[in-house]
């Protein structure tokens, strides 16, 4: 198996191509064509990390996101965030997320800790 790095874009279509061509046969892992794909996978990940990085997803811009995929309402944030004023103020970044209410929104909601400390981290940079 002649597999070469991924260092140009031309190179990462044409992995792309073959990453496509080979999911289309649906390969058993074990099989060449199956080891082929995971390692050219593999490849194209390391690529698309480095050149076009993903960044993070903003905190509040998550927890809108939750709210509207679990159907909630501001005043379903309350147990999470505390009063209704202080709520409002988290959503119109008026008052920073403190780590309780991390802490409360990551345990009761879902969202990933790191996505909601990183308007904290982005704060203290700023100071």
């Amino acid at each position: 198996m002649e597999v070469k790095a991924i260092r140009t874009d031309a190179n990462y279509r044409d992995a792309l191509r073959e990453v496509s061509a080979l999911i289309d046969l649906d390969p058993d892992r074990e099989s060449p064509e199956g080891e082929r794909l995971e390692v050219i996978g593999t490849l194209v990940q390391a690529y698309e990390a480095e050149h076009y990085p993903i960044d993070p997803p903003d905190p509040i811009e998550a927890i809108r996101f939750r709210m509207d995929q679990s159907g909630m309402g501001v005043k379903d944030l309350v147990p999470f965030i505390g009063p209704l004023n202080r709520v409002y103020e988290v959503l119109a970044r008026k008052r920073p997320l403190t780590l309780h209410m991390i802490r409360r929104i990551h345990k009761g909601m879902g969202i990933p800790a790191e996505v909601l400390i990183g308007q904290a981290e982005e704060e203290m940079l700023a100071a």
